[in-house]
């Protein structure tokens, strides 16, 4: 297994949700993290609280990505990153009334795509430059791991879900091939694909309850959201385990979307 004990981690999107539950699991581990967010009192709280770092950055900005990236290599030799910063845009690709105005915004689509798939992209291939030149941890050569989020929407689209669903999708779609060119410098890649999680994204309060008790009913078993730790362990038992490469792994109770 990956030892992390004396290595960094970087973890985009570590400020809240599934991108802090995994930054505490790191942290777990022995890994010095430094999060990565836009979220800067959050952020540098979650940190602060795991002996971290926390470094503002736009996943899609190249000079901020490989700061980070910097920042991370101070704390030890970078072995793991989890790409978790991802946004979401709920609309219709047609509206109701049958004009071009009301047809889904593109500007919204292109956002989406940018942050969620290039920004992916973005993490990947400079943290995986910074791994490369590190020294290998075993026989095998290997010199890092990495994990993206994806969601089980790029596999069960529901209605509006075009540009989160491609995004996700995308995020998918790159996991063997860039496995593949990682292979190169001793770097593994995996994806998991996250269904319905607790976390608060869905907001607070009766209606956010409402909304919740609602979703459960796509869940197979068990019949309730999941839980961040749970997400974050399998997160974890990925980037660790040495014979885990190029794999999507959905975590979803056996959820299955319905359209709507």
């Amino acid at each position: 297994m990956l030892d992390l004990t004396g290595t960094s981690s970087l973890v985009t999107g570590g400020a809240s949700g599934l991108g802090e539950a995994t930054v505490r699991a790191l942290a777990a581990h022995g890994a010095a993290v430094v999060v990565v967010d836009l979220q800067d009192e959050r952020g540098e709280a979650v940190a602060a609280g795991v002996g971290g770092g926390y470094v503002r950055a736009d996943v899609t900005d190249a000079d901020q990505v490989a700061a980070a990236v910097d920042a991370a290599l101070e704390h030890g030799p970078l072995r793991t990153l989890v790409c978790a910063a991802g946004i979401g845009w709920a609309s219709r690709t047609v509206g109701r009334d049958g004009t071009y105005g009301s047809a889904h915004d593109l500007a919204a689509f292109r956002k989406v795509v940018d942050v969620n798939l290039v920004g992916t992209f973005n993490c990947i291939r400079l943290a995986a430059t910074a791994m490369g030149r590190q020294e290998a941890v075993d026989a095998d050569g290997s010199k890092g791991a990495i994990v993206t989020l994806a969601s089980i929407a790029a596999f069960d689209g529901q209605i509006g879900q075009a540009a989160y669903s491609a995004s996700k999708g995308g995020i998918v779609g790159l996991t063997l091939p860039v496995a593949r060119d990682l292979a190169a410098v001793g770097v593994r890649l995996n994806c998991v694909a996250p269904g319905l999680f607790d976390t608060p994204i869905y907001g607070e309060g009766e209606a956010a309850e409402a909304f919740k008790d609602k979703l459960k009913r796509d869940v197979l078993f068990p019949k309730r959201l999941g839980a961040a730790p749970e997400l974050a362990s399998v997160v974890v038992e990925l980037l660790r385990n040495p014979y885990a490469n190029g794999e999507v792994v959905r975590v979803d109770g056996g959820a299955r979307l319905q359209p709507k």
